[in-house]
């Protein structure tokens, strides 16, 4: 059963469709909890670079097939949220504050 950190790192790989930056970088996802009797049911808060993301949908399927990966995994549930709004001033790394041109 994973961890909330191992299921951080498996998202790692999940980038945001049109910036091609890790989400984990960009900072969208708010938080990971992992439960039931045997650790088997994940559910992660996320948001979008924006409301109006028109792959919203397809954005948050690819989370939660990420996460439905992870072995031992049984339910995964993915909700975006937006508030807080991002800004990747504040929520993004480092790294990706150099790949967006902000530093």
């Amino acid at each position: 059963m994973p961890s909330v950190d191992e299921v951080r790192e498996a998202l790692r790989s999940v980038e945001d469709p049109e910036l091609h930056i890790g989400i984990i970088d960009l900072g969208l996802i708010y938080g990971i909890e992992v439960a039931g009797e045997a650790n088997e049911d994940v559910n992660v808060s996320m948001t979008l670079t924006s409301p109006m993301c028109p792959i919203g949908p397809m954005f948050k399927a690819s989370v939660e097939s990420k996460v439905l990966s992870l072995e031992g995994v049984k339910s995964a549930n993915v909700e975006i949220t937006f508030t807080p709004p991002w800004d990747p001033r504040t929520m993004a790394s480092d790294d990706a504050k150099v790949q967006l041109g902000i530093w």
